[in-house]
C-alpha cells in the first residue's frame, strides 16, 4: 500500500485517553482538535519541570538526493522501537509546510510503517500552527506600511525596510514585488517581496520561545528596518508584538498526535534547515524530556545543516544535552553521491557506492569530532539493497571506529528497528561527555561564519562583496555575539548544489545577512539560495484529489 492508505488504514486511539493512559496527563491538561489531536498546556508543561530530563538522541542524516535518505521515517521508527524495548519515549517532529507538500519533496508525517497520524491532517492545516504564524507576521508587514502612510513619525526609511511578506506556498511570482500602486490612498510605492512561511523570523521565534510572555518579548525585538539616520526600528515601536503574540497565544501550545503503533509523538514548528535553524520548538522538546526517558528529535537536511544548528542555536539557547546521534543514510542515496545515474539506483553497484561514502564519512566525522557526540550509523533498508551493498557500508563505518545497523522499519515498523534502537540506547549508556559548539559566543561574526564553513563544510574560506561585509561588521558591533544561521542548498557541503560527495577546498560566497534579533541569530545567506522556492514542472499538487465522501489521496 502507499504511505496515505497505511495511514488511513491505521486503528488511531483517542488522543486524550492514549496521553492519560501512557503518561498520566490529565484531559484537562489538554485541548482536543478532534479526536486524534490535541494540544498541550503551557502551565502543564512548567508544572513539569522539577522533573528529571530523559535522553535526547538526535537523528540528522547525509546529504540529501533525490533517492531519499528517510529522516523522519527513521525518527518514528525508532521511537516505536525503543518503545517495543520497554523505554518510555516521545518522538519531536516538525509541522509540514505546504509548499514541499504541493510541491516536490511531499510531506513529513513518515512512510510506510513508519508514520505519525493523522497523516493527511499533519501534512495539511493540522492545527493552525502555520496560518497563525503567517497572520502574524504579515500583520507586522501591514503595520509597517500603515505607520508610514500614516505620517511615518518613527522616521522609517521605506528604502531600509527588511520585513517581508510571507505565504505557506512555493510561488517564485511572489519573490519580487511592488506595494502601493494604485494612487495617494493606497500608500506609498517601494520594492517588497514574499518569503515562504517556514523561512519567517516568526517561525523562528515561534520555535525558540520558552513561554507566552518570553514570545511576546521577542517578537516585539524583531529589527523591521532603520529610520533614515540608521537606527533600527523594532516591533515593538510599532505597538505591533501584543497582537502578533494574541495570534500566536494558542499556536505556541505544542500539539499532540501518535504513531501508527500508537505511541505519543510532539508535532510541532516546522522551520526548513536549509533557510532557517530546522528544529522543532524548544516547548515540545522541554515537554517531552520531562514525560519521557528517551526523547528522539530530527534536525532537518544534512548534518551540516539541521545538527550544526540543532548544536549551535537550539541547544546553545535552550540548554539542551543532547546523548547520542543517528545519521541515516541509504545505499540508493550513497550510490547518488558516488555518480551513478537516479535510473540506476536499484542496481548493484559498488564502485559507485564506495565513491559516495565521502559523504557519509565527512557527516559522520562531524557529529562525533566536530559536534563531540556518539553516533550511530542507520541504514535505512530498501528492497533493493544487496548483502554486498549493506556489507560495505557496515565495513566502511566499522573503519571510522563507528557501528551501523540496517534498519527495516519502513517495512515492518518499531520491529524492523529494534536492533538500531539497542545500539542507540548503548551509545547513550557508553556517552561519558558533553557535546560541543563549532565556535564559541564571543568569536565576531565573520569567524563564526568561517569556523562553520571551514570545520563543518570542508571550504577553504569565505568571501563576501564590500556592501555584505560592511553589513556583517556593522551587525558585529552590537549583533556579535549572537549565533549564524546558515541559509545554503541542502543538497552538497559547497554552494554548488551539483557538487555531491564530499567537496573540499571550496569558497563558500556569502550573499546576503539578515538581522533575526527576535529569535537571536544572524541569517547568513550562501550561494544562490531562494527564501521563496518555487513549485517543479509537474507540482506534487496534480496528483492531490478529494472524493466526495472527503477522502483525500495522493499525499506522501
Amino acid at each position: 500500500m502507499s504511505d496515505i492508505e497505511i495511514a488511513q488504514a491505521a486503528q488511531k486511539r483517542p488522543i486524550l485517553g492514549l496521553a492519560e493512559r501512557q503518561y498520566g496527563i490529565a484531559p484537562e491538561h489538554l485541548e482536543p482538535y478532534g479526536h486524534f489531536k490535541a494540544k498541550l498546556s503551557l502551565e502543564y508543561i512548567e508544572s513539569l519541570q522539577d522533573r528529571p530530563d530523559g535522553q535526547l538522541i538526535l537523528v540528522t542524516a547525509i546529504s540529501p538526493t533525490p533517492a531519499g535518505e528517510g529522516k523522519t521515517t527513521t525518527t518514528v521508527g525508532l521511537g516505536d522501537a525503543l518503545n517495543r524495548l520497554g523505554k518510555r519515549t516521545i518522538i519531536c517532529l516538525r509541522e509540514p509546510s505546504l509548499g514541499p507538500c504541493f510541491g516536490v519533496k511531499g510531506g513529513a508525517a513518515g512512510g510506510g510503517y513508519a508514520q505519525v497520524v493523522p497523516m493527511e491532517d499533519i501534512n495539511l492545516h493540522f492545527t493552525g500552527d502555520f496560518h497563525a504564524i503567517g497572520a502574524a507576521h504579515n500583520l507586522l508587514a501591514a503595520m509597517i506600511d500603515n505607520h508610514i502612510n500614516h505620517g511615518n513619525a518613527l522616521d522609517l526609511d521605506p528604502r531600509l525596510i527588511s520585513w517581508k511578506r510571507v505565504v505557506d506556498m512555493n510561488d517564485r511570482a511572489l519573490r519580487r514585488i511592488v506595494v502601493g500602486l494604485g494612487g495617494t490612498a493606497n500608500g506609498y510605492v517601494r520594492e517588497d517581496g514574499f518569503d515562504i512561511t517556514v523561512a519567517s523570523e516568526v517561525m523562528a521565534i515561534f520555535c525558540l520561545a520558552t513561554s507566552l510572555t518570553d514570545l511576546k518579548t521577542r517578537l516585539g525585538e524583531i529589527v523591521i528596518g532603520y529610520t533614515s539616520k540608521r537606527e533600527a526600528v523594532r516591533a515593538r515601536d510599532l505597538k505591533a508584538h501584543g497582537a502578533m503574540a494574541a495570534l500566536l497565544k494558542d499556536a505556541i501550545k505544542p500539539n499532540l498526535v501518535q504513531t501508527l503503533e500508537n505511541n505519543l509523538a510532539f508535532v510541532h514548528g516546522g522551520p526548513f534547515a536549509n533557510i532557517a535553524h530546522g528544529c522543532n520548538s524548544v516547548s515540545a522538546t522541554r515537554a517531552a524530556l520531562k514525560l519521557a526517558d528517551y526523547v528522539v528529535t530530527e534536525a532537518g537536511f544534512g548534518a551540516d545543516l539541521g545538527a550544526e544548528k540543532f548544536i549551535d542555536i537550539k541547544c546553545r539557547k535552550a540548554g539542551l544535552k543532547p546523548r547520542a546521534a543517528v545519521l541515516v543514510a541509504t545505499a540508493r542515496a550513497l550510490k547518488y553521491h558516488g555518480g551513478a545515474a537516479r535510473d540506476a539506483l536499484s542496481r548493484e553497484d559498488l564502485g559507485a557506492l564506495e565513491r559516495g561514502l565521502v559523504n557519509l564519512e565527512r557527516h559522520y566525522q562531524n557529529i562525533t569530532t566536530q559536534y563531540g557526540l556518539p553516533c550511530v550509523v542507520c541504514i535505512n533498508h530498501f528492497t533493493a539493497d544487496t548483502p554486498a551493498e549493506l556489507a560495505l557500508i557496515e565495513a566502511k563505518v566499522a573503519s571510522l571506529g563507528g557501528q551501523a545497523v540496517v534498519a527495516r522499519h519502513w517495512a515492518e515498523g518499531g520491529a524492523g528497528a529494534e536492533a538500531l534502537a539497542e545500539a542507540v540506547v548503548a551509545a547513550v549508556a557508553d556517552n561519558q561527555g558533553e557535546h560541543r559548539y563549532v565556535y564559541a559566543d564571543d568569536l565576531p561574526l565573520w569567524d563564526k561564519i568561517k569556523a562553520v564553513a571551514t570545520h563543518i563544510y570542508g571550504a577553504a574560506d569565505i568571501t563576501a562583496d564590500a556592501k555584505v561585509r560592511a553589513q556583517i561588521n556593522e551587525l558585529n558591533a552590537q549583533w556579535g555575539h549572537l549565533p549564524v544561521c546558515m541559509a545554503k542548498t541542502q543538497m552538497s557541503f559547497s554552494t554548488d548544489p551539483t557538487a555531491l560527495g564530499a567537496p573540499s577546498g571550496h569558497t563558500v560566497n556569502l550573499r546576503e545577512v539578515r538581522l533575526a534579533a527576535g529569535a537571536g541569530f544572524v541569517v547568513v545567506i550562501a550561494g544562490d539560495l531562494m527564501t521563496m522556492p518555487g513549485l517543479p514542472k509537474v507540482p506534487a499538487a496534480e496528483h492531490i484529489d478529494v472524493d466526495a465522501h472527503g477522502n483525500i489521496s495522493g499525499l506522501f
